[in-house]
């Protein structure tokens, strides 16, 4: 936008910026330049939700030459297509002026586009003369006329544009057009994360992917637990990748608003039209993305009927279409046949601590007085982003002291931010997955796999399955010594859930593992029949003795690990 700074500027200066009712002017002369070029251009735009203007179709029939000059005002960018017809057309000529008066006054943005046409032949009007209309319009009103014309073909031929002649073919050209106007109307990118550390090296690897496929439909996965920056990475690629695409759709949350607003309501979000039922939805996205390249992302999908209503169906799409889909469930992106599943990993240990300390310090290392401060948060954290930033974010300029009291609290009753992100996990299992992956937070993180099997299959918890599931959702993993192995922080968050279910009455609590509640509820006698699971672990030099009887009330104990536990009193009860 040309702003002045004299105060002896025209009025026009002053005037505030026109409110804008469209994106796009295209301005051009010619029958098959409308019907190659500008049809395709125009067509293109539309999809990709550009409010376009085209004289012939846009512009009410009859309309008055004033409201024309109205509507270019009220403009973003005006596309000037100079054709070797172009000056020709009294209409063209005035629209152009127009379009010149708007660019001079508030900066309106020009885009040309030379068809077979030289620029520098074009400002110098070489080769181009005024048409017959032209020419009899001149006669009856006056030569000033045809000189403000020429003024602005010339001023407009200076502007740098696009040509042809640069292009393989008109498809190229309209690709580059659309790039151009995404570019100039600024379209707002996502807002990604305040520090991306480490984040550039996964953008770059999923989209060299994505340039691997770039001949078909491209379905990419990003899995990876809760918390692990699955969303930020897809909000990432999207902003690297977007402008060329026909049409584009972001849906986030999908887990969180699936539910409560429904598949109708999820498909008219995705088509911004009103849906009236499944059926009726399915079957508008799949005419209306018929054979088009389009950019789709669904954000945190758990359920595979999400995919099946909003986007699994390849053929709908066009050659280049790119779908990114994150979970926390990489079965969904297997049933669904995906290209390429990327699985985020945690950050390791420098990348930990530099996103820690943004955080908590706002620089790229800690303070040197909290250096070792600050690395114990980070281990605790083990390469989890979302800890990392929660925690610094917290911590940021706390005292020492602080400092110091916030770990040990954080081990026992962990922090709100965190666990509220994690337990969406386990939220999505079945009642027999909830139980099987709450014993493994107990008892099990560090057992053989097979041997956690066989105890639980024995519980009739169908472990074979459960586990599986457990580790397609990235809530434990499976070392290569086939032990079970989980993020602390997941950990955490299962003993947090049974920990709050009767935060003061250990002894109602369906499993018991900490050593100082399990001490209680033996010695005070307070087991109920709510008890499934106990664990207690002394020295061997523990001189603790509890009562047999300390156990009778437990009537559905199935799983009792106790060592250097000693007992009196009768068994039978």
């Amino acid at each position: 936008m040309q702003i002045s700074s004299s105060s002896s500027s025209s009025s026009s200066f002053l005037k505030s910026e026109p409110q804008f009712r469209y994106d796009v002017f295209i301005n051009f002369w010619g029958a098959d330049i409308g019907r190659k070029l500008v049809s395709h251009l125009h067509s293109v735009l539309l999809q990709a939700q550009v409010k376009t203007l085209i004289k012939e179709e846009n512009l009410q029939e009859g309309m008055e030459l004033e409201e024309h000059m109205r509507a270019i005002a009220a403009t973003k960018i005006a596309i000037i297509v100079f054709s070797k017809s172009y000056t020709e057309s009294t209409c063209c000529l005035f629209q152009l002026e127009k379009i010149i008066e708007c660019f001079e006054t508030f900066g309106q943005i020009i885009l040309p586009i030379f068809y077979e046409v030289d620029p520098l032949n074009l400002s110098y009007q070489v080769d181009f003369g005024f048409g017959n209309a032209c020419e009899e319009l001149i006669d009856h009103k006056s030569y000033p006329l045809m000189f403000r014309w020429r003024r602005a073909l010339n001023t407009a031929a200076g502007i740098s544009g696009l040509d042809v002649r640069d292009f393989r073919h008109d498809a190229e050209l309209v690709e580059k057009v659309v790039f151009r106007v995404f570019e100039l109307l600024d379209y707002k990118d996502f807002s990604i994360t305040q520090f991306p550390v480490g984040l550039e090296w996964h953008v770059e690897k999923v989209i060299g992917c994505i340039e691997n496929h770039s001949t078909k439909v491209c379905m990419i996965g990003i899995w990876g637990m809760g918390g692990s920056g699955k969303t930020t990475l897809a909000k990432a690629i999207y902003n690297r990748i977007y402008p060329p695409f026909i049409g584009k759709s972001f849906m986030e949350n999908i887990r969180e608003v699936w539910d409560p607003a429904g598949h109708v309501d999820l498909q008219t979000m995705q088509l911004k039209v009103e849906v009236g039922s499944v059926g009726m939805g399915k079957t508008m996205l799949e005419n209306g993305l018929s054979r088009k390249r389009v950019l789709i992302v669904l954000d945190d999908v758990n359920k595979f009927d999400q995919l099946e209503k909003l986007s699994w169906n390849r053929d709908w799409f066009g050659q280049g279409t790119v779908i990114i889909i994150t979970t926390r469930d990489v079965h969904l992106l297997n049933r669904l046949k995906v290209d390429y599943v990327y699985k985020m990993d945690v950050m390791n240990e420098n990348e930990s601590l530099e996103l820690f300390s943004w955080h908590a310090f706002r620089k790229a290392k800690p303070r040197e007085d909290f250096n070792e401060l600050a690395r114990n948060m980070v281990a605790y954290c083990r390469g989890l982003p979302l800890a990392l930033e929660v925690l610094g974010s917290f911590l940021c300029d706390k005292t020492m002291e602080e400092w110091e009291s916030v770990l040990p609290k954080a081990k026992v009753i962990p922090i709100h931010q965190i666990q509220e992100k994690l337990r969406k996990s386990y939220d999505g299992l079945s009642n027999m997955e909830k139980d099987i992956f709450l014993d493994v937070c107990c008892f099990f993180v560090g057992k053989d796999r097979g041997y956690v099997t066989d105890i639980l299959n024995g519980c009739e918890l169908h472990a074979d399955i459960g586990i599986t599931v457990l580790i397609e959702r990235g809530l434990i993993k499976v070392e290569r010594n086939n032990k079970l192995e989980m993020h602390p922080l997941f950990r955490d968050m299962g003993r947090e859930i049974i920990r709050q279910s009767w935060p003061n009455e250990p002894g109602k609590r369906s499993r018991l593992w900490f050593q100082d509640d399990v001490q209680h509820v033996l010695k005070k006698m307070t087991g109920t029949e709510a008890t499934q699971g106990l664990s207690l672990k002394l020295h061997s030099t523990s001189t603790d003795c509890f009562k047999a009887r300390a156990f009778k009330k437990m009537k559905r104990l199935r799983l009792l690990q106790l060592d250097h536990v000693k007992l009196t009193g009768d068994y039978g009860f």
